[in-house]
């Protein structure tokens, strides 16, 4: 009851300060909403945008209650810690009274967890952009909602926070996504592989150096123009699909193509989705591990389909979190998949074995495939078993901190905090 008092305190005072810091600094606000690929689409339109903008972005995953007033105060968190909380409502305070270099723009990830986390931010905000990214079939976050289509209607409350000639960016390739234009009375756009897409993408492929892949490149058309766009250090579409809203957006305020596709080729992408990192014994890593969904699964495993390599592919999947009914049978759907891309197959957690099932059942013997309950333990069997341009698909839910595999079997482990997801000291300790 106390801490729930105490959030209650919390939430209210930065809420409170964050609406204050709006009406005195009037900044332009972008909403980033949808299932999969919120960060790096927040990331990629931040790039894209502060090549010539002042520009603010929702920090690592700020995108819930108290996530968005601290992004807005330019705030971290404070965990736990009740003066830390009271040093941030301080500093806040302090943004109202003394006038400081504000941006003119900032960019907040919106995220649904449960039913009413969209509308409480929008009780209170009003947006002049927004972006949707994708839902898929079994959308992740969807454990606490009656169904797909009550998740959907949450994220699609940003539309309705559009303030009167605001723009609305839709991923034309996810049809739950593009049914949402009905919706909009606002100038509309729309990205993807579609050719009916705003801007488009097309001709995708791997980049190799010396046998090993270390990035992919595709041709992007707006407006008439076409031009090539190299994103380094990753593989598979989900940061082509990230780049694709973010030119939309940047030339919706003032950043042309060509300024904005030489701001990609600098992007740096965010940890933990599908980033290339040098493995041991001369094997590469996909690591994937920020988080994990049915969709975003079977994207990863399409991106590890499509590279070419003189060793094996492996894939290790451990346990998608919060899929609530949907998640024993999405589970086998995803092992079965992996099952017919990969060579050997190694799962991680409890549900995960329901992804050894479906494994077999995708064409893999039970000689490759192997089962554990925790990522340490996978990630020290792996470093015996990888071997010579071996390719390992690494990829899980938060929660199962696949990331430990990723350390284990690294080339340069010292470079852990630079290349991982959660290597901060809170995450270390959980």
């Amino acid at each position: 009851m106390v801490k729930k008092i105490g959030k209650f305190i919390v939430v209210g005072a930065l809420t409170f300060l964050a609406r204050l810091v709006l009406k005195k600094y009037k900044p332009k606000l972008i909403a980033v909403a949808g299932s999969v690929g919120k960060t790096s689409t927040k990331d990629a339109i931040h790039t894209v945008m502060s090549a010539a903008l002042r520009v603010r972005k929702s920090q690592k995953s700020y995108n819930s209650e108290f996530g968005v007033p601290l992004t807005i105060l330019g705030l971290e968190t404070a965990w736990r810690n009740p003066l830390g909380w009271l040093l941030n409502i301080w500093q806040g305070f302090e943004l109202l009274v003394f006038r400081e270099a504000y941006p003119k723009y900032i960019i907040l990830e919106t995220g649904a967890d449960r039913p009413g986390d969209i509308e409480v931010l929008t009780k209170w905000l009003r947006f002049d952009a927004a972006v949707l990214t994708r839902f898929g079939e079994t959308p992740v976050h969807i454990e606490f909602f009656k169904g797909r289509e009550e998740l959907i209607e949450e994220d699609a409350r940003v539309i309705d926070a559009l303030k009167k000639g605001g723009v609305l960016v839709l991923n034309h390739d996810d049809p739950d996504t593009r049914a949402l234009r009905a919706l909009a009375k606002s100038k509309t756009y729309t990205f993807g592989f579609s050719e009916d897409a705003t801007v488009i993408a097309s001709n995708v492929q791997v980049i190799y150096e010396h046998g090993r892949p270390i990035g992919v490149t595709c041709k992007i058309r707006m407006g008439g123009n076409t031009m090539p766009l190299r994103i380094m250090g990753v593989v598979g579409k989900a940061q082509i699909y990230a780049c694709l809203p973010a030119l939309l957006i940047g030339q919706e305020f003032g950043v042309n193509m060509v300024s904005g596709m030489g701001a990609l080729e600098r992007h740096e992408t965010p940890p933990g989705r599908l980033r290339l990192i040098e493995g041991l014994k001369g094997a590469t890593i996909i690591d994937d591990t920020y988080n994990a969904s049915p969709v975003a699964a079977e994207e990863a495993l399409s991106a590890l389909l499509e590279i070419e390599t003189k060793g094996r592919k492996i894939a290790i999947l451990a346990d998608m979190l919060e899929l609530g009914k949907n998640s024993e049978e999405e589970h086998k759907r995803i092992g079965k998949l992996a099952g017919e891309v990969a060579d050997v197959v190694i799962t991680v957690g409890i549900r995960a074995r329901r992804i050894a099932e479906g494994a077999q059942i995708g064409g893999l013997t039970e000689k490759n495939i192997f089962q554990f309950d925790g990522a340490r333990e996978a990630g020290k069997f792996l470093e015996q078993l990888i071997g010579e341009g071996d390719i390992i698909l690494i990829k899980g839910s938060q929660g199962m901190r696949m990331e430990r595999v990723v350390e284990e079997i690294m080339l340069h482990p010292e470079d852990k905090e630079r290349l991982l997801v959660r290597q901060d000291k809170k995450w270390q300790k959980l």
